[in-house]
């Protein structure tokens, strides 16, 4: 037989669908009526691998299906199976790429997937493809069988060549001054990726010092203090209003952020550093990485690192459809590495809603300018 070739699924499979999913799982099959409706789902998409018989027909061999959660960056991996007889082909490798294109087809960053913990071959598939565990899920099948849950940052081939250094942040609480090493790696010296450099600029430019827990940053301290150390910030925040106080109880500690604030505030503006009190555009940023800038963006952190949190990441690459950033934030507990949180392409409408943090929809960013080449 030849290779398979993937296409997507029509109303006319289901029955060698039916036939696969019959044969291939004991239980919690999906049924002729649920593959007829995902077959035509908007939400869905449903692939077959067809490969030439020795008599020179066709036979659908295995399928693939993702689904994609409206207003998600991720996709999951709802179900990928092989028909029997035609293990070790390739087929499975074959669908889970053609997944893994769709998905990004359809903007998804991340695709996510549950396994039988019994299922070694296909454990075995999804590790080989990079995918990494993320959890585990007690009798999730109905035969009692517990699900192992696996993810993946999704890239494509042509990701392009992108030069700023990655570092990780070294503490829960300076993702800003972990951005602003990243900056400094790359208009100025590579000694700048240091954990004590990291702690320096975060006690320069936090916005509390140790008072009920550390603090983060924001974007007046963070541009003033990139300007201190040689670098030429602009700051972008959608409001003129005071940062991240709404949810401060403690009387004290509401003080001791206001009286940091306003004094970044001052500072900046006595620097001459420019300031623009509106929301930055996506249009802004493109321009702006074009002309060999760098930005750091404040983003909700539950995309990023699964927490309500506000958040920075380095924005600084471009590719006509993604916006190529730095999270510092690498999930040690999930197994997660630097390259799993560097260059990660953030496609245009995810990284234009996850640029905002609150009730209100904060949208900040600290531009930070330089042609300087690459370290």
């Amino acid at each position: 037989m030849s290779a398979p070739r993937i296409r997507p699924a029509v109303i006319s499979d289901i029955d060698a669908l039916d036939t696969i999913e019959k044969a291939v799982f004991p239980t919690d099959r999906i049924s002729r009526r649920s593959f007829r409706t995902l077959i035509d789902r908007p939400t869905a998409e449903t692939l077959v691998a067809q490969a030439e018989t020795a008599g020179g027909g066709v036979e659908v061999t295995g399928y693939a299906m993702i689904l994609f959660r409206a207003g998600a960056a991720l996709a999951r991996l709802y179900s990928l199976a092989v028909a029997p007889g035609h293990a070790g082909r390739g087929i499975g490798r074959a669908l889970l790429a053609a997944a893994e294109k769709a998905a990004m087809d359809h903007d998804r960053i991340l695709l996510r997937l549950e396994v039988r913990e019994d299922n070694v071959s296909a454990i075995a598939l999804y590790k080989t493809a990079g995918y990494r565990r993320i959890g585990r899920v007690a009798d999730y099948y109905a035969d009692g069988m517990a699900a192992l849950r696996f993810e993946k940052l999704l890239r494509g081939s042509d990701t392009p060549a992108l030069g700023t250094p990655f570092y990780e942040q070294s503490t829960d609480f300076t993702c800003g001054s972990a951005c602003l090493l990243m900056a400094l790696a790359r208009y100025r010296s590579s000694a700048f990726l240091d954990p004590v450099w990291e702690i320096r600029l975060w006690r320069e430019a936090t916005t509390v010092f140790m008072l009920a827990g550390p603090g983060g940053c924001e974007p007046f301290g963070l541009a003033m203090v990139a300007r201190d150390h040689g670098l030429d910030p602009e700051v972008w925040c959608s409001t003129e209003e005071l940062l991240f106080l709404e949810t401060v109880r403690d009387p004290e500690k509401h003080r001791v952020m206001e009286l940091a604030q306003r004094d970044f505030r001052a500072r900046v503006r006595a620097a001459g550093t420019p300031v623009h009190t509106e929301a930055f555009t996506l249009d802004w940023l493109r321009a702006r990485l074009a002309e060999g800038h760098v930005a750091l963006i404040l983003v909700s952190g539950y995309l990023m690192m699964g927490k309500k949190v506000p958040h920075w990441v380095l924005a600084h690459g471009d590719d006509g459809r993604h916006i190529f950033v730095h999270d510092p934030w690498v999930e040690d507990e999930v197994d997660e590495t630097a390259a799993d949180a560097a260059d990660i392409p953030v496609p245009y409408a995810v990284l234009d809603r996850i640029a905002r943090f609150g009730r209100s929809g904060l949208r900040a960013a600290v531009l930070i300018k330089g042609n300087a080449p690459d370290v």
